[in-house]
C-alpha cells in the first residue's frame, strides 16, 4: 500500500462551529489529509453546502455525516438531493429496511451510503437503558447484514466489531470506524466509549477511520494527522502479514 492510500483512509472530522473554522483547520493540515467529515454541527451553519463544494474544489473527498432517519420517501429524496452536492459518502441510521432500500436506490452512481449500526458513544449499559438487550456486537452484525441486503455500500461500526463485520460483508464493503484514539492516548472519553487505535482498527479490517479531537485539538494538527497516517500504514502492514 502506498502512502497516498493510507492518507485516503483517514477521514478528519471537521467538528467545528462554522464553515470558516472548518476551512481554517483544513488549511492548517497542509495536505496531510484528503478526506473530511462535515457533520451535524456544521449542517447548522448557512455555509454547509458551500463548504462541501469548496472541499471538492480543493480535490478532497467529503463525508456528510448526517445520520438520516425518517420515513423511506423522505430519506430517499434527501439522499437524492445530497447526491447532487458532489459529496462522496453519507450516513443514515440503520432504521427500517424500506428506508435503507430507499437510500440505496436514491444514491446514484457517485454517492456512497453507509448505515450507522451502533454509535461509539454507546456501551451495553446504554443499550439496555434503551430497551435493547442484544449484545452490542450481535446488534452491529445484524444491522450490517441488513445494510448489505438493502444494497448499501457498507456500515459505520467501532473497531471492536469491525473484524466480524468485514467477515460478513466481504472485502469490498465500506467499514467506516469512528471512536479512534492514537496509540499515545488510546482511551475513551465522555463521548466515545468503544475506542481503538488507528493501527488496530485498520488491521482488523476498517476501510476508513474517522478522527476528530486528536487532530483538531493538537498543537500541530498536520503533525498529528501525519502520525495517524503512519499508524494506518502499520495497520495495513499487519493486515497483509
Amino acid at each position: 500500500m502506498t502512502e497516498t492510500t493510507a492518507r485516503q483512509r483517514l477521514i478528519v472530522a471537521l467538528d467545528l462551529p462554522n464553515a470558516a473554522s472548518a476551512r481554517g483547520l483544513v488549511a492548517s493540515l497542509d495536505g496531510a489529509a484528503g478526506y473530511y467529515k462535515v457533520g451535524l454541527e456544521l449542517a447548522m451553519d448557512p455555509g454547509y453546502f458551500d463548504l462541501v463544494a469548496w472541499l471538492r474544489e480543493q480535490g478532497h473527498q467529503v463525508f456528510c455525516d448526517l445520520k438520516l432517519h425518517d420515513i423511506p420517501a423522505t430519506v430517499g429524496r434527501a439522499v437524492s438531493r445530497l447526491a447532487d452536492s458532489g459529496a462522496n459518502l453519507l450516513t443514515i441510521h440503520a432504521g427500517q429496511q424500506a428506508m435503507l432500500e430507499a437510500a440505496a436506490e436514491a444514491s446514484g452512481a457517485e454517492l456512497q451510503v453507509v448505515a450507522v449500526t451502533a454509535l461509539t458513544s454507546l456501551d451495553q449499559a446504554d443499550l439496555a437503558d434503551l430497551g435493547i438487550n442484544t449484545p452490542v456486537d450481535e446488534l452491529v452484525l445484524r444491522h450490517a447484514r441488513r445494510a448489505r441486503d438493502a444494497g448499501l455500500d457498507g456500515v459505520v461500526c467501532s473497531g471492536h466489531e469491525v473484524r466480524r463485520v468485514r467477515a460478513a460483508l466481504g472485502p469490498q464493503a465500506l467499514a467506516v470506524t469512528p471512536g479512534i484514539r492514537p496509540a499515545t492516548n488510546a482511551v475513551g472519553d465522555g463521548d466515545q466509549k468503544r475506542v481503538m487505535t488507528p493501527a488496530a482498527a485498520i488491521a482488523a479490517g476498517a476501510s476508513h477511520i474517522v478522527v476528530g479531537r486528536p487532530i483538531r485539538d493538537a498543537a500541530d494538527p498536520a503533525a498529528a494527522a501525519r502520525a495517524i497516517v503512519a499508524e494506518i500504514e502499520q495497520g495495513l502492514a499487519e493486515r497483509a502479514a
